[in-house]
């Protein structure tokens, strides 16, 4: 009776230590596949923003759509990245800074990030991990950083 019972006692022992270490491990690698999410939205918004500005080069246009320029895809969470040529745009259908101030002149190209929502003023709580361009492109990254 005394092994079983000493049998039990280490395995209980060796479960919770995987326990306690599971616990470490798994929300640090889901902050790791996070950020690994935010570097690939980062990746696809400069890529397109430069395939914009060739398309703008050649055409001494913009496109109207991501589509008409041969963009296509989806950011990291499996939407559809937002794409907003400031010509077609009114001022209330631009992002805006704190100050409410247009963050871009030429457009606006962003990931709607991990939770799928928005609003178009960057320090607003829904936009807090919206990928974003701003800047006319100097800055692209989350726009709580902004």
């Amino acid at each position: 009776m005394a092994p079983l019972r000493k049998n039990l006692r280490d395995t209980i022992v060796v479960a919770a230590t995987a326990l306690i270490v599971a616990s470490f491990a798994i929300p640090a690698f889901n902050g790791y596949v996070e950020r690994s999410r935010v570097a690939r939205a980062v990746s696809d918004i400069g890529t397109m923003s430069l395939k914009l500005h060739q398309w703008q080069r050649n055409g001494n246009t913009l496109p109207s759509r991501l589509a008409e320029a041969g963009l296509t895809g989806v950011d990291p969470w499996g939407r559809p990245y937002v794409y907003v040529r400031a010509a077609d745009a009114s001022r209330a259908q631009l992002r805006k800074d704190g100050q409410l101030v247009p963050i871009n002149t030429d457009f606006d190209l962003y990931s709607l990030g991990p939770d799928g929502v928005s609003a178009l003023a960057l320090p607003a709580a829904p936009s807090q991990d919206d990928v974003v361009r701003a800047a006319n492109g100097a800055y692209i990254g989350l726009a709580a950083n902004y």
